[in-house]
């Protein structure tokens, strides 16, 4: 296996994770296990985020253009009202 797919295997892992975190974080009642659980997910989001940021620099990743300024503020006052 080559470090294209062993970051993109371990990009997914992560990415079922986060999805796991969010369903038992919203489920969860207990404050201190709701809690647990979200500094498990952020830990698992900066570890994310420092694997994309690895994949991007060895070119195994790009991004998509960023968004025109205007179509964010459009869906911003959209979602606010």
């Amino acid at each position: 296996m080559n470090d294209k797919d062993m970051l993109n295997d371990y990009l997914a892992m992560i990415k079922s994770s986060l999805a796991t975190y969010a369903n038992v974080i919203a489920e969860t009642s207990d404050s201190q296990l709701r809690s647990t659980f979200q500094q498990m997910r952020n830990q698992d989001e900066q570890r994310q985020y420092q694997v994309a940021q690895i994949a991007q620099q060895k070119g195994y990743y790009k991004p998509a253009a960023p968004a025109n300024p205007n179509d964010i503020q459009q869906v911003k006052s959209e979602l606010m009202s």
